[in-house]
């Protein structure tokens, strides 16, 4: 008596989405070395046995959910920066552009905030210290030539300026919600005026 095997079912983008998506929240809230297959297994309604099925590891998880978000971000940041325009306009249109890609993926954001250090001085994870460090040219490059063009201060501390910059921007993935009062546009011009005019009633 022969028997026919079960027809293979590749799995769906639509559900590999969902299970990364589901991942990312659990490695955000826990910490990476924190997360077992099985927790993320559990939260997606899921045996861990079957998790394998879509991914050969959390590492591969992580992996994933962290390339899809920098090769966004770099997308957006790429358009910005090759636009053309002065100074000041490009720093807004970058903020804006983190504050949207804080909008599109939080958890991600958060692990990359919480992990990157660590997990940039494994081969796998090279790729993260490269963005790190396209990251603070494109910021120390836009600053710098906003003061060499007289747009900035001439007393500004650029580095400084890029470190405040860069982190009070990206620290909002800890507290942002999508879907809540604010959209990330008016996030954003919101914290370009105090950034970038103050806060102390002009006289």
């Amino acid at each position: 008596m022969s028997t026919k095997k079960k027809p293979q079912v590749t799995p769906t983008p639509e559900r590999r989405r969902e299970l990364l998506a589901t991942a990312a929240e659990v490695f955000a809230a826990q910490g990476y070395n924190a997360t077992t297959v099985r927790r993320i297994a559990d939260e997606a309604g899921m045996l861990a046995g079957s998790l394998y099925y879509h991914f050969d590891s959390k590492e591969s998880m992580l992996d994933e959910i962290l390339s899809t978000f920098l090769d966004e971000l770099w997308q957006g940041y790429g358009e910005v920066l090759a636009a053309g325009l002065g100074p000041r306009a490009t720093i807004e249109a970058l903020v804006t552009e983190s504050f949207r890609e804080i909008d599109r993926h939080r958890p991600a954001v958060a692990i990359y905030q919480k992990e990157s250090r660590h997990l940039a001085t494994q081969p796998r994870f090279a790729y993260l210290a490269d963005s790190q460090t396209k990251f603070e040219k494109a910021w120390l490059g836009t600053l710098e030539r906003g003061v060499t063009e007289g747009v900035f201060r001439d007393d500004l501390d650029v580095r400084l300026t890029y470190r405040f910059v860069r982190d009070t921007v990206w620290v909002a993935a800890s507290w942002y919600r999508p879907g809540g009062h604010h959209s990330p546009e008016e996030i954003a011009r919101q914290y370009l005026s105090m950034v970038l005019d103050g806060i102390a009633l002009r006289t």
